[in-house]
């Protein structure tokens, strides 16, 4: 069975402490390596201001995990564990398609957000 890529983003409250905020990150980790899941890649965007309050709070912690899985549980597993911790305002779970894969892999290696490079022009 072929393994299958997921990009899992959540929004964790900005209440948190350092400790708790690392705590949480760990166990969601956790969760995916021991339910057969290959962690590829996380992102922590740290600290940011939301598009629009949710609970009456107008930041969150950003954090993105990319895994792959054969688990198709692995899923269900992880978004039920979304929903019952308080702390997670928001998340979103989603199955990346080979296009994805690959402008992951391009960003993990730095290709975007380079500055442009300013061309002279040649005075003559």
């Amino acid at each position: 069975m072929d393994k299958t890529f997921y990009e899992s983003v959540i929004i964790l409250t900005p209440v948190l402490s350092e400790k708790m905020l690392q705590d949480a990150v760990e166990a969601y980790k956790k969760l995916i390596t021991e339910n057969g899941g290959e962690l590829i890649h996380e992102e922590n965007w740290g600290l940011t201001k939301m598009a629009y309050p949710i609970q009456k709070k107008t930041t969150g912690f950003y954090q993105i995990f990319e895994f792959t899985s054969d688990n198709a549980e692995l899923v269900d597993k992880l978004e039920l564990a979304y929903r019952r911790d308080e702390q997670v305002l928001r998340y979103l779970t989603i199955k990346l398609d080979k296009h994805a894969i690959v402008y992951n892999e391009r960003r993990r290696k730095g290709e975007f957000n380079k500055p442009k490079e300013v061309k002279e022009e040649a005075t003559a």
